[in-house]
Parts: structure tokens; sequence; C-alpha cells
């Protein structure tokens, strides 16, 4: 598997984690409803994606030609899969919590 696929899979394995770990802060920690706990969550989303960013930036440097692929491969999907698996476990959260 090349470094671009292993960075992909990563960041989609890290969006899921990320959905979870943002449901449970919306749920228990941020505690208020509405747009606030949103912009708290997606606050939050955009901090992990930068920690990873440093940390695989570190990993993958020697490994990616492009420095820049490190940083804009898999955004989509992190993203995509944050917001989907946030859905699914803050409902969760609300409905067995």
């Amino acid at each position: 598997m090349t470094p671009i696929v292993q960075l992909y899979w990563l960041r989609a394995t890290l969006g899921i984690a990320t959905g979870g770990i943002t449901a449970a802060l919306a749920h228990f920690v941020f505690g208020a409803t509405g747009i606030t706990s949103l912009i708290n969550c997606i606050s939050v989303a955009i901090l992990l994606y930068l920690i990873t960013y440093y940390i695989l930036r570190g990993v993958y440097k020697s490994k990616v030609e492009q420095q820049s692929k490190i940083l804009s491969t898999g955004i989509g999907i992190f993203f995509f899969a944050w917001i989907a698996f946030l859905v699914i476990f803050y409902t969760a959260m609300q409905i067995y919590l």
C-alpha cells in the first residue's frame, strides 16, 4: 500500500474517531444544544486535524514527494466521516444516555 493510500485510510479512521470524541464532548462538556455546540465541535475537529497533520508530517515526510500532499490527502473523507459519525454518536447518546 502506498503512503498516500495509507494517509487516506488513516484520515478516514481519524474522522470516525473524531466524530466520537466531539459527540462525547458535545453531550457531556458543551451541554448547550444548537449552534454553539456545533461551532465548538467544528473547532475541536479542526484542531484535531491540525494536530494529526503535524504528527503525520513527521512520519511521512521522507515517504511522500510533495509535502503539500500530506496536508491535503484525505481532508474530504476526514470531515465527511467526522460529521456523519458525529450525528450518529450524538443521536445515540441522546437516546441511550
